[in-house]
């Protein structure tokens, strides 16, 4: 399993404008409106979406220094 970090780069980065612009459009809109309420939850599922792809990210390098996942595949746990 290869992943493009360059991809993954551009991903988080588009998020991050995606983000801004949304911060800077609930700041222009009536506090408890239904814009104002849509605006933060798209704001809140940003920040979710790079928890999940920065989180993502060390297991790359921690990947990538052992050689690959497929160690992992010998020692996983199955759950039932």
């Amino acid at each position: 399993m290869k992943i493009d970090t360059s991809f993954a780069s551009s991903v988080i980065e588009r998020i991050l404008e995606l983000s801004a612009e949304a911060q800077i459009a609930r700041r222009k809109t009536v506090k408890d409106s239904p814009e104002f309420d849509h605006l933060t939850g798209a704001i809140a599922a940003y920040g979710k979406a790079l928890a999940l792809l920065t989180t993502a990210d060390p297991q790359e390098e921690f990947y990538t220094i052992l050689g690959g996942p497929s160690w992992a595949e010998s020692v996983s746990v199955e759950t039932h």
